[in-house]
């Protein structure tokens, strides 16, 4: 509201007709159920397809036409999409999908279910959460207590810490370089394409830890959005670690609605490709975002391929402890290719880059936006991440000395270190 005050409305309007629908998809019996359902989503997905992919799509059939001399009859909109109205959507769904299945049921106080969609902490970037985790929660009384203060408040920080230190930090080499392919050197790309990953892991994740800790205070338990993901010894582990919400969403809503794993391999690669191209397409209504969901759909369909002739042929060394730092470079170096597309401006930047990259040499100058100290606490600021993250998740602030101390030094260290550029968190787009 504070951006646009009449985007009031867009919320209104799906909170009015899901909240109806929940009650009479739940009074209802037969197909008068889905069609009620399907009501629901149609509203919902309307107003995500209006906002967010209306000028794409135009502007995808006004290249065509164009090609045979034709003018596009329908003009453009000149809309602005709504800071994170895909979670919105996809909480909003999840609601009257709950209820259709039989899993919720229907919350007849308008204010609760009202608060369910609004949550303050997670409503622009997630987690995206079910009703039945949630809404339960807005029922019970909540007194303060002093242990979650210190335990959110300490996740809160860290939090605060992954943004504006790593993130925003990484972000200026990220920016430059890809602003300026054309005269980066191979290594220079690998090397900023690397701290992407970085960026948009401690960018959003940074983000839901401090939504979490912001609801934890308050005594409200949020799901948890990533673990460790770049420890992954596999691409599909890799989607089990990461945006864990988003991912259990398209399996539960989608994937296995579609059959799943429980069809011939075929229509399992259909699925799979269906499920993360509908990713790509979730994230951004640009071609790049689709080829990097596509790209993790091949991924998938490579390693099963791969896993089945493993299986077949008996060949257990490749599942030996032995390999798993092997695969969790393999895994992150697959996850850094795809993360290329899903940066560059466009599908052609994006080949550029991998290009550039693929005819790296060593001797490659390093022209990054840092100079050589700065690009050093860059990777200082990496290793302190994974070692934080591997060893230390959870931090033990039972004792009040600890919890004063660890967050004097985290939040002074925001206050020496941070990049303070008004730099919006990165899923505030999708």
């Amino acid at each position: 509201m504070s951006f646009i005050p009449i985007y009031i409305l867009i919320l209104g309007f799906t909170i009015l007709i899901d909240y109806y629908a929940g009650i009479l998809i739940e009074g209802a019996k037969g197909k008068a159920r889905l069609i009620f359902l399907i009501a629901s989503l149609i509203a919902n997905i309307g107003v995500l397809a209006v906002f967010k992919y209306y000028n794409f799509f135009f502007e995808n059939i006004s290249s065509i036409l164009l090609s045979f001399n034709w003018s596009n009859p329908i003009p453009a909109l000149k809309i602005i999409l709504p800071i994170g109205l895909s979670f919105h959507t996809f909480q909003a769904m999840s609601y009257t999908i709950e209820v259709y299945r039989g899993n919720q049921k229907a919350e007849r106080n308008f204010g609760i279910y009202s608060l369910y969609v609004m949550f303050y902490p997670q409503l622009v970037a997630g987690p995206i959460e079910r009703p039945q985790n949630l809404i339960h929660q807005f029922k019970e009384e909540h007194f303060f207590d002093f242990e979650r203060f210190k335990s959110g408040f300490t996740q809160m920080a860290f939090g605060l810490f992954k943004k504006v230190v790593i993130a925003d930090r990484l972000s200026l080499a990220v920016d430059y370089s890809y602003a300026n392919i054309g005269t980066q050197s191979g290594l220079s790309l690998i090397i900023a394409t690397t701290f992407y990953a970085f960026q948009i892991y401690c960018d959003f994740s940074g983000y839901s830890d401090m939504a979490i800790g912001a609801a934890r205070i308050m005594g409200f338990k949020l799901m948890d959005n990533f673990n460790m993901p770049y420890f992954s010894k596999s691409v599909s582990e890799f989607w089990q670690r990461w945006h864990i919400s988003l991912s259990a969403w398209f399996k539960d809503y989608l994937y296995i609605s579609i059959g799943g794993n429980r069809v011939k391999l075929p229509r399992w690669i259909f699925n799979i490709l269906l499920v993360f191209t509908l990713s790509g397409l979730w994230h951004g209504a640009s071609w790049t975002f689709i080829l990097w969901g596509a790209i993790h759909g091949v991924f998938l369909i490579i390693a099963k391929l791969k896993n089945s002739i493993i299986d077949k042929l008996k060949l257990s060394v490749f599942k030996h402890r032995y390999f798993l730092i092997p695969n969790m470079l393999v895994t992150f170096a697959l996850v850094c290719f795809a993360w290329v597309f899903f940066r560059a401006t466009s599908i052609n930047d994006g080949l550029e880059v991998i290009k550039k990259m693929a005819q790296f040499s060593v001797y490659d100058n390093i022209s990054l936006y840092f100079y050589r100290y700065e690009l050093l606490f860059c990777f200082l600021l990496i290793a302190f991440l994974m070692v934080k993250e591997k060893l230390w998740l959870h931090i033990n602030t039972q004792k009040n000395s600890y919890f004063y101390v660890i967050n004097f030094i985290v939040l002074f260290s925001c206050y020496l270190f941070g990049v303070f550029n008004q730099k919006q968190f990165i899923y505030f787009q999708f």
